[in-house]
């Protein structure tokens, strides 16, 4: 009975955390949004901390991926620090070993990131994902789909940019798809990095990153191809999931006639029993 109770109170206890870590998150998402549509404190602070990495880029080589960590955990837009790490970075070190130190601090930065943001998915949400896979198939089927094919299905994700990125963190950790698979995917972002860290190295100014003819051309094509790779990684998982949708409703039909016919033979093994009863 005392270890029942206990058992409860840790529950309990661990839900507790669970909820305050979401709502403090849920906190900090809102006020990004809010920002970002408002004051703009949030892309001033990046402006200035970005300044300041152009005059201090050793330090701020490491202070940058620490940022970005941070960024892409709170759902901070991180095209700005991606395009002003190429900018800062390349004027610091020159344009080839500024681009090379501009996309590594991106990258690990980012891949931190989106690490920290699956685990955090993983232990608030998880409990919550696992009972919709067992009261409905389709979330079932999902599931697996992800858990076997997940590698290939996220890296097509990865490679497209109209794909929100910080929220692709949060919905892989709520699915079964493992920390490997997804770990392993984060390298699908690298020519996407490379692309905005050379943007932003070519940029007159870290005010005007991004704006140039040649950088929207650029953005716009990358975004069409984007698209594309979306759609192919929402086919893709489309099909996987209705494949297995299809095995999963196959095994409960089974299940089902196995039962239905184990009734039978214990109604038919009743009825000789009484048989041989009677007859006695």
């Amino acid at each position: 009975m005392a270890h029942a109770s206990e058992a409860r109170s840790a529950l309990r206890r661990s839900r507790i955390k669970k909820l305050v870590l979401a709502l403090v998150l849920i906190g900090f998402i809102v006020f990004v949004i809010i920002d970002s549509t408002t004051n703009g404190y949030i892309k001033d602070g990046i402006q200035t901390f970005l300044r300041w990495i152009e005059e201090n880029p050793i330090e701020g080589f490491f202070m940058f991926m620490g940022v970005y960590v941070l960024a892409t955990v709170l759902f901070v837009p991180g095209l700005i620090l991606t395009l002003g790490a190429g900018y800062v970075f390349s004027n610091a070190f020159g344009t080839g070993l500024g681009l090379f130190v501009g996309t590594i601090s991106v990258f690990v930065g980012a891949s931190l990131g989106s690490m920290l943001a699956f685990l955090i998915s993983r232990y608030i949400l998880r409990e919550w994902a696992v009972g919709l896979t067992e009261k409905f198939p389709i979330f079932r089927a999902i599931d697996q789909a992800l858990e076997e094919k997940g590698l290939k299905i996220i890296i097509l994700l990865r490679l497209s940019p109209v794909i929100p990125f910080n929220a692709l963190n949060y919905v892989c950790g709520v699915t079964a798809v493992s920390f490997k698979d997804y770990s392993l995917a984060l390298f699908a972002m690298l020519p996407g990095t490379i692309l905005y860290v050379f943007l932003g190295a070519s940029a007159q100014s870290l005010a005007t990153i991004g704006s140039s003819t040649d950088s929207k051309a650029l953005t716009i094509s990358t975004v069409v191809v984007g698209v594309v790779l979306g759609i192919v990684a929402v086919a893709l998982s489309s099909r996987y999931a209705k494949k297995e949708l299809n095995k999963i409703l196959d095994q409960e039909e089974e299940a089902n006639e196995r039962i239905a016919g184990g009734e039978g033979e214990g109604g038919k093994s009743q009825d000789r029993d009484n048989f041989v009863h009677d007859a006695a």
